[in-house]
């Protein structure tokens, strides 16, 4: 008896000695376990999609978040501004603005724009391209807790949020309209030079993720529907993100004809990625003599960003700006070769004036100010070179015959805008078309001649387009084909 009850003491001693020790181990585990779930790591794996999204998020400076109601153009004007060029943060917070996130900008919903600004936002490797690159493991070794930057971290959540809306809204929408976005986003890219059409042919190359991101891209993986690598635990998205995924189809001539495109330009590092592409897969090469062609009659799909607004909204303003020697010299040539009184046809075309202005000081201030508004410029009561050229090109853009003939003349000489034979053909026929018998003219001397790439020689074309233009009572045609009737009647008597 006195044995075992020493015996239960000793136990008891045991229990009292162990159970703080214990409870410290346990602690220290649940402790471990919690820190390393709620821990910035790029796994992930329980809280990540349930906490605070605002916690998650990269924070804003003040100037891209504070109310603007009152400074709502201003504020987008100055977003765009730098989305245009890039700016990872601008593009998603456009997208924002334009789903009317919040209650001041419902005035400017449009599920369209903000689409294009969140498929540029996936599209742009400031979202995606690592800034550390320290491994963050498990326990082992405590890597995990190291004091390392949220920004890979808070970048990824963004991309995540992105995906969703972004699949969400391009759900919801018809084929046309999502083909518009497609546009839009294509346009943007193009006016980025080298790097926008590297992104173009990364977002139509198999080897990346769904918006050029690199394949193993854990959002990528995610939008495909895929489990990402290493991650054997973690729960499987449901289905992924088909609408998103889908928006850019897969395409090995859109990838070469991207990267041939931004070989055009001079950049190096854009050969060095065609070749590298060519030599990625045994039949890609094979493409280059089909896509050089292609590229030469490739033009973008917008003469310049659509300035369509929601009802009582601000329009779409195109914060393209002219870049490069060959942009500056050709809009410094709009002021003494290409007389005002063209401008001033676009400008009644466009309905900012009642009558056409023969000279620059013949437009009111007010007049002047009207069409900033309409294209979404700031408005400075002076009409740039810029906005000379913008005015012909919106006037081409909705119908007006004679501007799409001066258009095409301006692409061609290389006044306004750089040449582009492409683009000159394009507002060429497309004055023909609707009966210009100068563009008919001009159509005829492209056929006659054949112009590399853009159209090949044609004798017959080029004579019936001739025909055309004599017909409708352009003097030059008209001239040229009375001396060719008279030719072929002096050999009728000769025989």
């Amino acid at each position: 008896m006195g044995e075992r009850e020493g015996m239960d003491s000793g136990r008891s001693r045991f229990h009292r000695v162990r159970t703080p020790a214990g409870v410290a181990v346990v602690a220290f585990v649940v402790g471990a376990g919690v820190l390393a779930m709620a821990s910035c790591t790029d796994g992930r794996p329980a809280f990540w999609r349930r906490d605070n999204v605002a916690a998650l998020s990269c924070p804003r400076p003040a100037s891209v978040t504070g109310s603007e109601f009152n400074a709502q153009e201003t504020g987008l004007r100055h977003l765009r501004r730098a989305a245009f060029r890039g700016d990872f943060f601008a593009q998603l917070e456009l997208g924002s603005r334009y789903a009317a996130a919040r209650a001041t900008d419902k005035n400017i919903e449009d599920p369209i724009e903000s689409a294009t600004w969140y498929a540029m936002a996936l599209a742009n490797d400031q979202g995606y391209a690592p800034i550390n690159r320290v491994e963050r493991g498990g326990l082992a070794g405590f890597g995990g807790w190291r004091p390392l930057s949220r920004y890979d971290d808070c970048r990824a959540f963004e991309r995540h949020q992105a995906y969703q809306v972004l699949d969400r809204q391009l759900s919801r929408m018809s084929r046309e309209e999502q083909e518009q976005v497609r546009d839009r986003v294509v346009y943007v890219l193009a006016t980025q030079d080298a790097e926008g059409f590297r992104t173009l042919a990364r977002l139509h190359d198999g080897l990346y993720g769904p918006f050029g991101e690199p394949e193993d891209n854990r959002e990528a993986r995610e939008a495909w529907g895929r489990k990402p690598e290493g991650r054997p635990l973690e729960r499987r998205p449901r289905g992924g993100y088909w609408a998103a995924v889908n928006l850019f189809q897969r395409n090995d001539v859109d990838a070469y004809l991207y990267n041939y495109l931004a070989v055009q330009t001079g950049d190096v590092g854009a050969y060095v990625l065609m070749k590298d592409f060519e030599r990625s897969s045994p039949h890609r090469a094979q493409y280059a003599g089909f896509v050089e062609g292609k590229a030469r009659q490739w033009t973008p799909p917008f003469e310049f960003y659509p300035n369509t607004a929601p009802q009582s909204g601000v329009p779409f303003s195109d914060e393209s700006r002219p870049r490069g020697d060959a942009y500056d010299y050709a809009l410094s040539r709009m002021q003494g070769e290409l007389p005002f009184v063209h401008v001033g046809r676009a400008l009644r075309y466009l309905g900012v004036t009642e009558t056409v202005a023969l000279q620059p000081d013949q437009l009111s201030k007010h007049q002047i100010e009207a069409f900033e508004a309409m294209i979404g410029h700031p408005v400075e009561s002076r009409l740039s070179m810029l906005e000379r050229v913008r005015a012909i090109q919106l006037a081409a853009v909705n119908g007006s015959s004679e501007a799409q003939l001066v258009l095409a003349v301006m692409y061609a000489e290389g006044i306004g805008l750089p040449t582009d034979y492409a683009k000159a053909f394009k507002w060429f026929s497309e004055a023909a078309r609707q009966g210009s018998p100068e563009a008919k003219f001009a159509m005829s001397s492209y056929f006659a001649l054949g112009v590399a790439g853009v159209a090949d020689q044609d004798k017959a074309e080029a004579v019936v387009y001739r025909i055309e233009s004599a017909l409708s009572g352009f003097g030059p045609s008209a001239s040229r084909l009375q001396a060719l009737l008279a030719q072929v009647s002096r050999s009728q008597q000769r025989r």
